[in-house]
């Protein structure tokens, strides 16, 4: 008789490490720190050579078990640089721009479709934008697709769904002369389509400047951000890709922070700025049942703008 091989669960259908890269302590830099399958966070990798120091990068995974940084500022202009992350957790150098790829920085990204990628929106030279950016299970990003929601920069993202085979874009600040926040979110499904605007549901406060991952095999969090002030406020994404009404925070409250995904269904928030305190190292783990834990601090260099994928 041959052996029963059991089903994969909701439990082991995500990626069991991950990593965030990049950001601003002060000055720009391109180190790296990674989470373990246990949810520790390791302390500094230096940046690898031919990577230019960075900041308001955005990561997303692909191919299953790696992952992709684009985007951010390097000195004063947007950039469309990429930076892939192995199936091993090294980062690699710079990989200029392809054409047709708009530079920009303060956007999002997530999967979709089990192994494939997207980013979306942002902050160019030339104002806020809502387009975005396919990428293949091969880590090869395509051209710009014409904006479908809302303009807006400083957006979270993270996949839901079974398999996490579809995302959800939410929050921003919209363009001048408001810069108002906003609670609006957008979902993409399994072929990498972003749906237009879907108004705040009531419970949803308007914020920006957040991050966002899955956990549980199939669902979603937003969390942190700033509103009035800066909010350690989270919302947690159904499977059906619902955001649910505000949490009262449970972590440092804090913004320019960044999400992946570890363990195969548990999430990790890590780093960001606190008006108070300036760059900030503070880690908040994510359990299976998104619940989010007290602060962990002291590990890597504290910094904002940082970009945080899965891999593995």
């Amino acid at each position: 008789m041959f052996p029963i091989i059991p089903a994969a669960s909701a439990a082991d259908s995500g990626n069991t490490n991950g990593i965030f890269f990049a950001g601003n302590s002060g000055s720009r830099t391109s180190i790296s720190n990674i989470v373990s399958d246990a949810g520790i966070l390791q302390s500094d990798t230096a940046a690898v050579a031919g990577t230019v120091a960075a900041a308001q990068k955005s990561g997303c995974e692909y191919g299953d078990d790696k992952g992709i940084h684009f985007g951010g500022r390097n000195t004063t202009n947007p950039i469309s640089i990429t930076n892939l992350t192995s199936n091993l957790g090294v980062m690699a150098a710079d990989v200029a721009g392809v054409a047709g790829v708009t530079a920009r920085r303060q956007l999002f990204g997530c999967d979709y479709g089990g192994d494939k990628g997207i980013f979306a929106f942002g902050d160019t030279t030339g104002g806020y934008v809502g387009m975005s950016n396919l990428v293949s299970n091969a880590g090869v990003m395509a051209s710009d697709v014409a904006a479908v929601g809302t303009a807006r920069e400083s957006v979270a993202a993270c996949e839901y769904g079974g398999n996490k085979d579809k995302g959800i874009f939410g929050f921003g600040q919209q363009p001048a002369p408001g810069y108002s926040k906003d609670g609006i979110t957008n979902l993409v499904s399994n072929l990498g389509v972003i749906a237009s605007d879907t108004a705040a549901v009531a419970g949803v406060g308007d914020s920006s400047s957040g991050g966002a991952c899955s956990y549980g095999g199939d669902k979603g969090i937003f969390g942190f951000g700033y509103g009035a002030t800066e909010i350690g406020k989270t919302n947690l994404i159904s499977s059906a890709g619902v955001m649910a009404s505000d949490v009262a925070a449970v972590g440092t409250a804090r913004y320019y922070t960044s999400a992946c995904e570890y363990g195969g269904d548990k999430g990790i928030f890590g780093f960001g700025i606190t008006d108070a305190g300036g760059a900030d190292d503070t880690t908040n783990l994510v359990s299976n049942t998104g619940v989010v834990a007290s602060d962990v601090t002291g590990v890597g260099t504290a910094r904002y703008y940082i970009s945080g994928c899965s891999w593995g």
